[in-house]
């Protein structure tokens, strides 16, 4: 079994940082690119952010300069780091990896955490 667990998120007045953390864990083998999506109220879920296992990245135009991604691959953990937020920030945000189960016959899957709330608000 594997399980994405997200930490983090929380109520912030515009302009400050919060940082969301995600870890995999279970039956493992490897751990490909992992993300970031975020999902506010009436709306479809978004991509804010991706990391890939060489560390490249990607961002949403919307949080281009103001977040980062980042992954500890030893820890199996994505973190991202949200700095200058907006009340167009709120949001639930869900961590996303792809990840190879320790399980045979071996398969790679596309795992979601539970999502944590970010309200951003004066």
């Amino acid at each position: 079994q594997v399980q994405l667990v997200e930490s983090g998120g929380g109520l912030v007045q515009p302009g400050e940082t919060l940082r969301l953390s995600c870890a995999a864990s279970g039956n493992i083998f490897a751990v490909d690119a992992m993300a970031w999506y975020r999902q506010a109220a009436g709306k479809q879920r978004e991509l804010v952010a991706t990391i890939a296992t060489s560390g490249a990245t990607d961002y949403a135009d919307s949080v281009k300069g103001r977040f980062t991604i980042s992954r500890d691959n030893a820890k199996n953990t994505v973190y991202l780091q949200m700095n200058s937020l907006r009340p167009g920030d709120t949001a639930v945000y869900y961590c996303n990896a792809k990840i190879l189960s320790r399980r045979v016959p071996r398969t790679w899957n596309v795992y979601w955490g539970q999502g944590t709330q970010v309200t951003v608000s004066s």
